[in-house]
């Protein structure tokens, strides 16, 4: 069999190529060239890369009632949100939170209410068809307990039927059975401004046509809007109602005498985390949203310098395409940078390449080296690590550490004891994160107290921060990459871990993408860099389990409904990311003649577009699962030419690319 000339005219690439190729190595070899070219054009000039994220029609419909409730309406922003949301009507009326997905009750009141709020009338046809919908879906009632306290600052849900979120909470000490740092990092960030915005209530009088009786099915004076009770007498929830009622009791008597003290504490600590080194808070909308609202209950003015910063951060997430207004849940620079530099330099780019060099000293200099929130649950004494965002120094989490590692690892240094001590620091602190359960979570550890989960304004599906597989192999793969002892007993943990979350069809869940093909690429491509044997048959049974939800057109697709009913895990829609993803578990395993890869090789090779990337309008990124999902438009241009280069790199025999840095 000849080997292509094509192959090795590709300067980019790796030159070797094995004899044992198929004619379609310079197919590969092409689709490979045109991904790289056109991750090469998306690069900034500093370095880094940062693709969009493209969410539901959520974040439009909130900004547009956070501008009634503030009083000052952009009018030429409001429309662009309103021709936002439109496009986005579902033909049965409603909106969802994923593409293809169901009308979504949250989505579809947000989205009904910002349409009435922007003078679109109740009668016309799209707007009663959303009514029809929303009712269907059981009306305001149904919605959960943050988006109610949306309706709630413009009068449309009755402050009575929220539960209390009292603000003492931030004076708990953490030796406290509960206290803010039990909670994710995302949550404490929602709920602390949500705490302040709890005691004042700063309601807004809407004119009656701008209201929301006719989304209430028995209407607003003849139902009792208090959240159910479990039918046994003492569980979590029943107690957490329960004191939330005795709290009610007490409010109107002004029996409060740590609230000023709370406040000032909650104050105090929103500014600290909206200051120098963050582009808001926690940078991500939600918490962002909820604290300028906080701040202005708290007096602080529009013209304020504190409040002046936290609205132009907020305004960084807004995407001003002329055809079709935006808003980002948050920016991914850190992520997508490490993402591309590996893929590049898997893909045979040169480690002493100008764009991986400019790319590496950006992330070298992206290093978070303050002690954040993590640090009252992981005394590790050196602050490192990376964030998701261009600037989150109180939020640096262990997926963007790993990935930025492992592109770094990659890279030519130019200082190499630089690069040793980064190393050397940033994996202590990645493996200090390590939990009892011998698993990873995303920003703390042993955020995982159950019962946590019945409090009333849990609803979001987001108050823990639990251990994951696919975190847990990312790190894995890490560590073998970087040849980190296979033996060491961090190491036999994570993969105990890995043993026992393992489904019994042999897949693994994926919280931060969709979602069990996503789950188990990353556990076998973690169990291969670790060199665990890829023959024993449990990990043969999630390789078999990709094999088995391949689609007919040889590629892998799953749908975010997957969260919500796990009995349809693997199926959906071929969709690039998820294909690259299965291919990569496949490739893990060995045998890269399996007609399951060539299948889905094909699938790849096929759709790639003149450009060199991929289209891709599915959903395959969680934010919350069964809450908020979103799209990495990056997925679709960087998972395929990495899969196509690991298959390239197993054919050469090449395991894994040489690291530039090694464990002693």
């Amino acid at each position: 069999m000849n080997r292509s000339s094509d192959v090795i005219a590709l300067q980019s690439a790796r030159p070797e190529v094995s004899e044992s190729y198929s004619g379609a190595d310079a197919e590969i070899s092409q689709a490979i060239a045109r991904a790289q070219e056109n991750l090469l054009r998306q690069q900034r000039p500093d370095g880094h890369w940062c693709g969009e994220l493209i969410v539901d029609s959520t974040l439009c419909s909130d900004f547009v009632l956070f501008m009634h409730w503030f009083g000052e309406v952009d009018h030429h922003l409001q429309e662009r949100c309103v021709n936002h949301i439109l496009k986005r009507q579902l033909q049965d009326g409603g909106w969802n939170i994923y593409y293809g997905g169901p009308s979504e009750i949250n989505a579809s009141v947000k989205a009904y209410f910002a349409l009435k709020l922007a003078g679109c009338s109740p009668e016309a046809p799209f707007m009663q068809d959303a009514r029809s919908n929303i009712m269907r879906l059981g009306g305001i009632p149904g919605m959960n307990t943050f988006s109610k306290l949306y309706l709630a600052l413009l009068g449309q849900f009755p402050w009575k039927y929220l539960p209390t979120i009292p603000v003492e909470k931030v004076l708990l000490p953490s030796w406290a059975p509960f206290h803010i740092y039990k909670m994710s990092s995302w949550s404490r960030a929602m709920l602390i401004p949500l705490a302040i915005i709890n005691h004042f209530k700063p309601t807004r009088t809407l004119p009656g046509d701008k209201q929301l009786h006719e989304l209430y099915p028995l209407g607003t004076e003849h139902k009792d809007f208090r959240l159910t009770r479990d039918e046994r007498f003492f569980t979590w929830r029943n107690l957490f109602l329960r004191v939330d009622d005795v709290l009610k009791f007490l409010h109107p008597l002004r029996f409060r005498p740590m609230r000023q003290r709370a406040l000032e504490e909650a104050e105090r600590w929103i500014l600290e985390r909206i200051g120098e080194g963050s582009d808001g808070l926690a940078t991500v909308f939600p918490a962002m949203l909820n604290c300028l609202i906080a701040l202005r209950a708290l007096g602080y003015s529009k013209n304020d310098p504190i409040y002046t910063k936290a609205a132009k951060d907020f305004a960084r997430l807004f995407v001003d395409d002329p055809d079709d207004f935006r808003i980002q849940p948050c920016l991914s620079p850190v992520w997508d940078t490490a993402i591309n530099m590996i893929a590049l330099a898997e893909s045979g780019v040169s480690p002493e390449h100008p764009a991986l060099q400019r790319a590496a000293d950006w992330l070298k200099k992206k290093e978070v080296r303050i002690r954040g929130d993590w640090t009252v649950n992981n005394p590790h004494p050196e602050a490192s690590g990376w964030a998701f965002e261009y600037n989150n120094v109180f939020y640096p989490d262990t997926d963007d550490t790993a990935m930025v590692l492992m592109a770094l690892r990659l890279v030519r240094p130019q200082d190499r004891q630089s690069l040793d001590a980064l190393f050397a620091r940033a994996i202590a602190w990645q493996l200090s994160f390590q939990c009892g359960d011998g698993g990873w979570a995303a920003f703390d550890k042993e955020v995982t107290t159950p019962w946590l989960e019945d409090m009333p304004f849990a609803d979001h599906n987001a108050i823990l921060d639990p251990t994951c597989s696919d975190l847990t192999a990312r790190t894995l793969e890490l560590l073998g990459y970087i040849g980190f002892d296979p033996g060491a007993r961090c190491v036999r943990d994570a993969i105990k871990y890995l043993i026992d979350t393992q489904d019994d069809d042999g897949s693994w869940y994926g919280r931060w993408g969709v979602n069990y093909i996503y789950g188990t690429w990353q556990v076998l491509r973690g169990l291969r860099a670790i060199d665990q044997d890829m023959t024993q048959d449990w990990i043969l049974r999630g390789r078999d389990w990709l094999q088995s939800c391949q689609n007919d057109d040889g590629g892998w697709g799953e749908t975010c409904a997957t969260y919500d009913d796990p009995t349809m895990k693997g199926r959906g829609e071929s969709t690039a990311s998820q294909t690259a993803w299965a291919v990569m578990g496949i490739c893990a395993c060995g045998d890269l003649d399996r007609g399951s890869i060539q299948r889905g090789l094909r699938f790849l090779l096929s759709l790639q577009k003149p450009d060199g990337s991929w289209d891709e309008p599915q959903i395959t990124g969680t934010g919350f699962p069964r809450v908020f999902y979103l799209k990495y438009d990056m997925y679709r241009q960087n998972f395929p030419l990495l899969a196509l280069a690991t298959y390239v790199n197993y054919r050469n025999g090449l395991g894994h690319h040489p690291s530039f840095y090694r464990c002693e």
